[in-house]
């Protein structure tokens, strides 16, 4: 009995150790210490610190989501590879770590890396090939020439994103590279037209019930993608701002479909327009997206933008604003609720800031068309230099009831309308209730006509 009973453990220990699993990463040159990360669309998140030891790094992943990892030495030199339950082996150098890539073991490695070149010489090639068919004579010979290579290029890319990667399609390379891959549009079409189908069509192979692909950068690259398609450098920023909510919309009604795919595109879309300044965009987003569908972001993003969350939730249509206590130019303490007015416009600005300048002075314009009782505009300064606000306001004479916050962004009025930046603007009725909050006098005009024809 005790032979058997060895014999049963020696065969336990053999299938064991047959299937362990191998994550090897081989990169000569170097011997210095190494971070391992996944990868959630452009973040990193810190999975384990890696030494260089028997001159190669290794790392036993079980446990751990499939995904795309991140091997990094520094800013300069990483290595990405999938993961997805199997064994990975690949040897590189230091010094050209993607060109000099061997993938010793590791099918869904190979996969992953033929995709990346298959993608971007696609892209290239694939956009010059068209350049010539466009511009060409079709009864020319080297259109027939351009034409039969670049159909020649769609078919090698066709069949390994819908064929060779495939074999397996409850992979996760498998479903990777189905969301990943590149539209194809018919190359017979005029340019206009091609770009009107990629509007319509290029997110259609994109799974978003798919929240394994979080731990990619399917979703990140698929939105940029997307993006480029709406932009358009003869654009002023606000028409720009225009074109690119209705690819966000299109965005975020698809990816609804998964509740963790939504999250997770909202916090990249947010992020991404934050750095660049489009505060249109991310209001509109906070209003129609997170506060409408209660969306828990990234815990540093919300603290960036918590005061946008908070005001979009606390001042809905309908909603009755704080009381105001501040002091006029006489220094006569003005009560918002002795403003008498069927409509009232609150308006936050800094004297520094050359947008709240340029609507202020169309503000001045516009409130000598109105009939004196159905709007008053109540300009509320953030100057805690009270001399420099008195002076302003003396100079340029605009015709509103001014009111300076002299303890400026920390003040209580501040505070209580959650204001994040200027101009800031509530358009409210006689019982001082939200109608709206307009980002631009042309919205302002458009909300004060609807109320004005009831």
């Amino acid at each position: 009995m005790r032979g058997k009973s060895l014999f049963f453990f020696l065969v336990l220990i053999t299938f064991h150790i047959v299937n362990a699993q191998q994550i090897s990463i081989i990169i000569k040159g170097t011997d210095k210490p190494a971070e391992l990360f996944i990868l959630e669309g452009e973040t990193l998140r810190l999975i384990d610190s890696l030494k260089y030891s028997e001159e190669k790094y290794s790392v036993d992943l079980e446990g751990n989501n499939y995904g795309i990892y991140r091997l990094k030495i520094d800013e300069s030199h990483f290595l990405n590879f999938i993961y997805d339950g199997g064994d990975v082996v690949l040897e590189t150098c230091i010094k050209a770590i993607t060109d000099s890539l061997k993938i010793v073991k590791s099918e869904s490695n190979r996969l992953y890396f033929r995709l990346l070149k298959l993608n971007r010489d696609f892209k290239i090639k694939s956009e010059l090939l068209q350049l010539i068919l466009t511009n060409y004579p079709r009864d020319d010979e080297y259109y027939s020439f351009t034409r039969n290579t670049l159909l020649k290029l769609r078919k090698e890319y066709l069949d390994f994103v819908n064929s060779e990667s495939q074999k397996d399609k409850g992979s996760f390379i498998a479903r990777y590279i189905k969301s990943s891959q590149l539209p194809v549009i018919d190359m017979n079409l005029p340019p206009g037209l091609q770009l009107e189908l990629l509007k319509k069509h290029a997110l259609d192979k994109v799974d978003f019930n798919d929240y394994d692909l979080i731990y990619s950068d399917v979703f990140t690259n698929k939105a940029i993608e997307y993006l480029t398609y709406y932009r358009n450098p003869n654009l002023s920023k606000g028409e720009l701002e225009k074109e690119f909510i209705k690819a966000i919309d299109t965005l975020l009604v698809k990816a609804r479909a998964d509740l963790l795919v939504y999250q997770h595109i909202v916090d990249y879309l947010v992020n991404g327009f934050r750095q660049f300044g489009f505060d249109l965009i991310i209001d509109y987003i906070v209003e129609n997206y997170v506060v409408r569908d209660d969306l828990c972001l990234n815990e540093m993003l919300e603290n960036a933008i918590a005061k946008r969350i908070e005001q979009a939730k606390k001042f809905g249509k309908g909603e009755r604003v704080p009381e105001l206590f501040l002091p006029d130019r006489n220094d006569n303490l003005l009560k918002l609720n002795d403003v008498q007015a069927d409509n009232i416009l609150l308006l936050f600005y800094s004297i520094e800031c050359p947008h709240c300048n340029e609507l202020l002075t169309e503000l001045n314009d516009f409130i000598k068309t109105v009939e004196k009782d159905k709007l008053e505009i109540v300009a509320i300064s953030l100057e805690e230099d009270n001399k420099v606000w008195q002076e302003y306001i003396e100079r340029k004479k605009f015709d509103f009831i001014h009111v300076n916050e002299s303890s400026g962004w920390s003040g209580k009025t501040a505070i209580d309308y959650s204001v994040y930046a200027t101009p800031t603007m509530f358009l409210i009725d006689h019982k001082k209730r939200i109608i709206g909050r307009p980002a631009n006098i042309r919205e302002l005009k458009m909300m004060l006509n609807q109320v004005l024809q009831k």
